[in-house]
C-alpha cells in the first residue's frame, strides 16, 4: 500500500508537505538563506524521535492513571566523530520524585516502542526518481 505525501515549494527556501489533511511547513534558517519562519526539515526529523517516544510514555502513564505533570523528556544528540551527522541520540525521561519506582524500567521500555526509532534501526529502502507530467 502506497501513501502519498505531496511536497511543494512555498517561496524562498520554504518547502511544505501535505499529508492526511495536514500541511507541515519547513524553512531554512537565515544562515542558510531562508527566513527562519518554520523548523528546518532536520529539526522535524529530530523532533519526530522525541515526540514519538513521548506519545508512548504518555500512553503508558495514562493507562495506569499516573499523573504526567512532572514528567519531561529531554532529547540530546551528539555529532559523529567525523563531525558530520548524528552519532548518538540520548532520550532522558525526567520523572518526579513520586513516580512509582516499580514502573521506572517499564517507562523506558514504553519509550523504546517508538515507531520512528524502529524505522531508523531498520531503515526502509529509498528510491528517488523523476517522472515527466504532461499537463
Amino acid at each position: 500500500m502506497s501513501r502519498d505525501m505531496i511536497v511543494s515549494f512555498g517561496g524562498g527556501k520554504k518547502v511544505n508537505a501535505d499529508f492526511n489533511g495536514f500541511t507541515i511547513k519547513t524553512d531554512q534558517g537565515v544562515y542558510a538563506g531562508g527566513e527562519g519562519s518554520a523548523p528546518e526539515p532536520f529539526t522535524l526529523f529530530l523532533a519526530s524521535i522525541g515526540t514519538c517516544a513521548g506519545i508512548f510514555v504518555l500512553s503508558f502513564c495514562q493507562s495506569r492513571d499516573i499523573p504526567t505533570d512532572g514528567i519531561r523528556i529531554v532529547q540530546s544528540h551528539e555529532a559523529k566523530e567525523s563531525g558530520r551527522g548524528v552519532g548518538k541520540i540520548t532520550i532522558t525521561i525526567e520523572l518526579p520524585p513520586d513516580f512509582p519506582e516499580k514502573y521506572k524500567d517499564a517507562v523506558i521500555s514504553a519509550a523504546n516502542l517508538c515507531a520512528v526509532k524502529k524505522h531508523i534501526m531498520e531503515p526502509p529502502v529509498f528510491e528517488v526518481r523523476t517522472q515527466t507530467v504532461v499537463a
